[in-house]
C-alpha cells in the first residue's frame, strides 16, 4: 500500500509522537509509530481490532512505558515530568475506568481538579464551578448528585468526559470515547471534543464518525502505521478494502463535504463443511 504518512514536525504546543514501540516477550505490538497532533486539532487513530491503537494511546499517556521512542507535547518530553506535572497537561478518557467507591457523579468530575490541590486541601468554589460546568457540557449535570455506580456504561462515559476537562489538559487523549454511546450523544460528545479547542488524539471504531469529526486521521495495522493524512485522502476504497477487509464506496457528505462511507454487505464464505455461512468483517 502507498501510505501517506507524514514525519512529524516540532509543532509548538502539539502532539509529536517519534518511533514509538512496544513489546510482550517478543511479540511486537506497536512498532516505530511516527505522528503528530496540531494544536487543537483531533487526530483520528484508526484501524482493525488488535492493530495496536489502545497501547500506542497508553504509551502517550505514560500507563505503558514504551520499548523505544520519545512522546513531546509543546516540545516537553513527557517521560521527563513527575506525575503531577503530567496530570497538568494531560487527561485521559479509557475505554472502561471508573470505580467501585462509593462516590458521586460529582465527586467522580472533582478528581479532575487532583493535580492543582494539596493533599490535604479539599475542593474550593473554583473547583466546584469547574466540575458543575463540564457536567453542563456534557449533559449530565441534574445527575450531579447520583451515585456512580447507578450510571449506564454510557453515562459513565460522558462522566470520565467531564471529569478531563475539568482537569484543564493541553492534551486529551480518547480511547474509544463514544463506546456505550447512542447515536445522539455520540454526535454531541465528538462536537464538544472538536470545539474544546484541545489538541485531543482519539481511537475510534465509526469510521464515518472520523470522517465528520477529525482534522487529521493516522491508521495502524498490525502495530505499524500504514496511511496518515487528511479523512478524504486517508479513507480510500483501496485502504478500506486492505486494512479492514471491507468492500466500500466513498462519497462527499452533502452539507459537510467530508467523506461518507457506505459499506457492502459481506458476501457468503464456504464454513468448510460444503455450506456457506454469512462473511463477517471484524
Amino acid at each position: 500500500m502507498t501510505t501517506t504518512a507524514e514525519p512529524p514536525t516540532a509543532t509548538s504546543g502539539g502532539l509529536r509522537v517519534d518511533d514509538v514501540s512496544w513489546s510482550v516477550k517478543g511479540t511486537v505490538i506497536v512498532d516505530g509509530i511516527e505522528l503528530q497532533g496540531r494544536p487543537g486539532e483531533i487526530t483520528g487513530l484508526l484501524g482493525p481490532n488488535g492493530s495496536g491503537k489502545t497501547t500506542l494511546l497508553r504509551a502517550i499517556a505514560r500507563l505503558t512505558r514504551p520499548d523505544r521512542g520519545v512522546v513531546l507535547l509543546g516540545g516537553t518530553d513527557l517521560s521527563s515530568l513527575r506525575r503531577r506535572d503530567l496530570a497538568r497537561k494531560l487527561a485521559v478518557v479509557e475505554q472502561h475506568s471508573g470505580t467501585d467507591l462509593d462516590v458521586t457523579v460529582l465527586d467522580v468530575v472533582l478528581l479532575g481538579r487532583t493535580p492543582y490541590r494539596s493533599a490535604l486541601q479539599g475542593d474550593s468554589e473554583h473547583d466546584r464551578v469547574l466540575a458543575l460546568d463540564a457536567l453542563d457540557q456534557v449533559d449530565m449535570l441534574d445527575l450531579a448528585g447520583r451515585k456512580w455506580t447507578t450510571l449506564s456504561g454510557g453515562e459513565k462515559q460522558r462522566v470520565q468526559l467531564a471529569r478531563a476537562l475539568t482537569q484543564q489538559p493541553a492534551l486529551l487523549v480518547l480511547d474509544e470515547p463514544t463506546n456505550h454511546l447512542d447515536i445522539a450523544h455520540a454526535l454531541s460528545l465528538l462536537a464538544l471534543v472538536r470545539h474544546a479547542g484541545l489538541t485531543t488524539i482519539a481511537a475510534l471504531h465509526d469510521l464515518n464518525l472520523a470522517a465528520m469529526f477529525c482534522d487529521h486521521l493516522v491508521v495502524l495495522n498490525r502495530g505499524r502505521l500504514v496511511a496518515a493524512g487528511a479523512p478524504a485522502e486517508v479513507l480510500t476504497p483501496d485502504l478500506l478494502r486492505e486494512v479492514y477487509e471491507v468492500d466500500a464506496d466513498v462519497s462527499r457528505h452533502p452539507q459537510t463535504g467530508r467523506p461518507l462511507l457506505t459499506f457492502h454487505p459481506p458476501s457468503p464464505r464456504s464454513n468448510g463443511t460444503g455450506h456457506t455461512t454469512p462473511g463477517v468483517a471484524t
